[in-house]
């Protein structure tokens, strides 16, 4: 896949995968919802129910200050398999202004979101390296 597929397969994807690390080097994983802007990648803590708000993602974030996320497709028909990663710094939004331009994304991508915009925390994820693979006849 070129960069331009790369990305449009990334944008449009519904759900992301999330991958951080702790400062031991634990892996931890969880799916998201995301909006792709410019080369940032947005998360947010929403309303989902949750057991704490003080999230393993978020100590990650701050201790390690890197992330992934994957997206991809599956089905039993193997020809139409891909998969697209994104890795880079990662930091807690600080910034309200910024906040709001990552929720009004996530409220743009996610009907879900219209009544209920995400008010917790939200996580950008700076695009500095792209990987994906996609089935071809030739590989």
């Amino acid at each position: 896949m070129n960069r331009d597929e790369l990305r449009r397969r990334f944008g449009q994807a519904r759900v992301g995968r999330l991958g951080t690390v702790d400062e031991r080097g634990h892996p931890h994983l969880v799916p998201v919802c995301f909006a792709l802007v410019d080369r940032t990648v947005y998360s947010a803590v929403d309303e989902k129910p949750k057991r704490t708000r003080q999230l393993r993602r978020l100590a990650n974030i701050e201790a390690t200050g890197r992330a992934s996320v994957l997206v991809d497709e599956y089905g039993e028909n193997w020809t139409e398999l891909w998969w697209v990663r994104v890795d880079g710094p990662a930091r807690v939004v600080t910034d309200p202004a910024e906040a709001a331009r990552a929720v009004a994304a996530l409220v743009a991508k996610y009907p879900q979101y219209g009544n209920h915009p995400p008010t917790g925390p939200v996580l950008a994820v700076e695009v500095t390296a792209t990987a994906g693979w996609a089935y071809s006849n030739s590989e």
